[in-house]
This record gives structure tokens, C-alpha cells and sequence, in this order.
């Protein structure tokens, strides 16, 4: 009777060493999930990111997740309106396309002093598209950086 009772316990641990290795497996792979990239990116190139709050950043993408977005060397635009209307000849103002002037504005340099670094809940993404090297703002990218000084913060983009 001790030989059943020894082949019984040796089951009993041979079945709990499998399901403790089962279940630590699972857990490491449930935890690489969201550590593996899911899409691959080009992160030398700067990306015009859209979110569902309206807001859009230029950035490099750092990483890109499951659940979220790593955001580096991040620029958005901030609308410069003219508070007079801009004269023409003989008394006409001009339309209010030509008064629009956007400043690309680099990150970082708002009153709380954030990093150069932002991560992103992927729900609040709607879609990023890769910036063309010679795009307008990755250009305005350009010239601040070959200009940047701490008292110029500001590129403008006449619309």
C-alpha cells in the first residue's frame, strides 16, 4: 500500500509542477504581448499624430505597443490670430484665410515644463502618417533645430 500511495504523490506533484509551468508561462507571455512592438516604423522620420481629441503632435515614434505609443522630439501647431484685420489698398481687409499664421512649438517649453517624451494610450490615437522629408513642417522642424536658441521657441507656417 505505501507503493500506491508514493505513485499517487509523485501524480499529484507531477501535476501541480505542470500546471504551476503552465500558468507561468501563459503569464509571461500575456506580459511580452504588450512588451513586443506591434508595428514596425521608421524611427528616424517624424509622423503627424492624429488623436480623437483633435490634437496633433510631429514627432519621431519612439515605440509603438500594444496599449501605447512612445512619442520623442515632439512639435505641434498653435493658431497665431490677428486681433485687427490686416488693411489692403483703399480701406478693404483681407479674407480671413490670408490672416491665419500657425507657429510650430516645440515641446517642452510650456509654463509646467514637460519632458521631450509622451506616451500615448492607443485608444486615444486615431492614425499617424509618416512625414515626407521634404513636408513643410518637417522643413520648419529643420530650421528651428539649425536656429534653436532658448528665447526662440516658435517656427511659423503661413497657411
Amino acid at each position: 500500500m505505501n507503493d500506491g500511495s508514493n505513485k499517487s504523490s509523485r501524480w499529484g506533484m507531477m501535476v501541480l509542477v505542470l500546471v504551476v509551468v503552465v500558468v507561468v508561462a501563459a503569464a509571461v507571455y500575456w506580459k511580452m504581448q504588450d512588451v513586443e512592438a506591434v508595428e514596425d516604423v521608421n524611427k528616424d522620420a517624424y509622423h503627424a499624430v492624429f488623436l480623437s481629441n483633435n490634437q496633433v503632435y510631429f514627432a519621431k515614434i519612439a515605440d509603438v505597443r500594444k496599449e501605447t505609443l512612445e512619442l520623442t522630439d515632439i512639435y505641434y501647431l498653435q493658431v497665431n490670430q490677428q486681433i485687427q484685420p490686416v488693411q489692403q489698398e483703399e480701406g478693404e481687409t483681407a479674407p480671413a484665410e490670408n490672416r491665419s499664421q500657425f507657429s510650430l512649438v516645440k515641446l517642452g517649453n510650456e509654463i509646467h515644463g514637460p519632458t521631450d517624451r509622451m506616451v500615448i494610450n492607443r485608444e486615444q490615437v486615431l492614425f499617424y502618417e509618416e512625414l515626407k522629408s521634404d513636408s513643410r513642417v518637417t522643413k520648419a522642424i529643420e530650421q528651428y533645430k539649425s536656429g534653436q536658441t532658448t528665447t526662440n521657441t516658435n517656427t511659423s507656417i503661413n497657411q
